[in-house]
């Protein structure tokens, strides 16, 4: 791996958090950082994470480096729990990606008109793409403050971006992502506060080949549809290029800046 620095004034090693790490993204991301010497300590939590089996098979390569961790990113009790096991092992995080995400499941769908739009549909859609980073930016506030550079992201969406809404539709998705993306920029204000040297991210990784967006990529074409290796390698690297000046800001996976 290379000898830079994984995220900006950091030395190696660091310890990294991914949460989601059982999803196409998060795995790659786990994947990815497992192999790279700058992360000292690498924490994946996902709701069965210590049950996955490819989790499993990676940790059990390297148990001194690598923990897996169940959490419910819904449940401020268990992400409590998550804090609180990652501080009793670490001082300190300095890199935390969040990649879950929600837009379909059984009961779930993007809604196409106003006609479909219900309570429960926007209640299920805010409470995972705009709650959860950030109740899971408090439960680990103690871990961030005194990390010294540390880098906080979540991944967002471009439909979340009010400026860039020109075919409609997909209510709650574009509400929620929308909301996330207010809700880091304030986090970003208040943790530059507490950790000048803190970043806040909210982060577009493209269409990717994952179950997220598989129902949705008959009009994708080819070329624009990533894997989910491209999208972890991707996002490190806008990371990585990131100051604390870039703190609040909304980013493509190539680095460009979106409009809110």
């Amino acid at each position: 791996m290379s000898d830079t620095a994984l995220i900006h004034g950091t030395q190696a090693p660091l310890n990294a958090l991914i949460v989601g790490a059982s999803g196409g993204i998060g795995a790659a991301l786990v994947r990815q950082l497992a192999a790279d010497s700058r992360v000292g300590h690498l924490f994946a939590a996902a709701r069965t994470a210590r049950t996955n089996a490819d989790l499993v098979a990676l940790a059990l390569q390297q148990p001194h480096r690598i923990t897996l961790l169940d959490c419910d990113v819904c449940d401020e009790a268990s992400l409590a729990a998550l804090a609180h096991a990652i501080g009793a092992s670490v001082p300190g995080l300095q890199l935390c990606i969040n990649a879950t995400g929600l837009l379909h499941s059984a009961t779930l769908q993007p809604e196409k008109a106003l006609t479909q739009v219900t309570l429960a549909s926007l209640q299920a859609t805010f409470a995972v793409n705009a709650f959860a980073p950030l109740l899971l930016a408090k439960a680990l506030l103690p871990l961030l403050r005194t990390a010294g550079p540390c880098v906080f992201a979540s991944l967002s969406a471009r439909v979340g971006s009010i400026g860039d809404n020109r075919s409609g539709g997909w209510y709650g998705y574009r509400a929620a992502k929308a909301a996330q993306n207010q809700l880091l920029h304030t986090l970003a204000i208040e943790l530059r506060r507490l950790n000048p040297q803190s970043i806040v991210l909210a982060l577009h990784p493209g269409t990717t080949d994952t179950n997220l967006s598989r129902p949705f990529q008959g009009n994708v074409a080819a070329h624009k549809l990533f894997t989910p290796d491209f999208v972890a390698s991707a996002l490190l690297a806008v990371i990585g290029a990131r100051r604390p000046e870039d703190s609040g800001g909304f980013y493509a996976w190539d680095g460009a800046a979106i409009e809110w």
